[in-house]
């Protein structure tokens, strides 16, 4: 069976307040009534560790490039971001949970994605630009809840970067992109949201 990678980018992590989080809750039970032998895996970003892009970072790519030793530092965060890469890989399937935050990614889905877009594993560089190396089949379903509504055309839908910058970078390494829009929260009844986003959940959580 395909494993199933939850993928929780909410800071609040467990909140029963948070749209995005009831809408996983209910996509993953009509997953599990369609998978009940399914492998299911769930990463929490706000409540586990997640390397960020700074210094160490930076220096543990330049050494690895070079051969050199690593510090203690180095080596505990060049395991952590192993970890991280494995698990994901170690997945076909993968559904994102996350608000909109100013018009972008929570932060720590940024990190998150810098420890899982790493050349010669997810994409590689050739003569004739970057490819992408998971075109085996994966597939992603991203739940977003927003208070604005990010489809109508508008203002809105042009600064609305989170979903270009997920659906890009998920396509670019191979991994078919569904987005879940729990949209609307300031402006519409919570119940009318999520019961579109339920339907929506329901239909995603096929995978077909």
């Amino acid at each position: 069976m395909e494993k199933l990678l939850v993928i929780n980018a909410h800071p609040k992590v467990e909140t029963d307040s948070s749209v995005s989080l009831q809408v996983l809750h209910h996509f993953l039970k009509t997953y599990k009534l369609l998978n009940p032998e399914g492998p299911i895996e769930q990463i929490d970003l706000y409540r586990e560790y997640i390397p960020c892009i700074d210094r160490t970072f930076l220096s543990l790519q330049e050494k690895k490039r070079r051969d050199e030793h690593l510090t203690e530092e180095e080596e505990r965060l060049d395991v952590r971001m192993s970890e991280l890469l494995q698990q994901f890989k170690s997945a076909k399937r993968y559904v994102i949970a996350m608000p909109l935050h100013n018009f972008n990614v929570p932060s720590k889905l940024k990190d998150y994605m810098d420890n899982v877009l790493i050349p010669k594993e997810t994409f590689a560089y050739t003569n004739k630009g970057s490819v992408g190396l998971l075109h085996d089949g994966r597939k992603v379903v991203i739940i977003q809840s927003s208070d604005a509504i990010y489809t109508h055309h508008d203002w809105y839908t042009e600064v609305e970067f989170s979903h270009k910058f997920l659906k890009a970078m998920f396509n670019f390494i191979g991994v078919d992109y569904q987005i879940i829009r729990a949209q609307g929260n300031h402006s519409l009844e919570k119940k009318e949201v999520l019961k579109k986003a339920f339907w929506e959940a329901d239909a995603a959580a096929t995978f077909t």
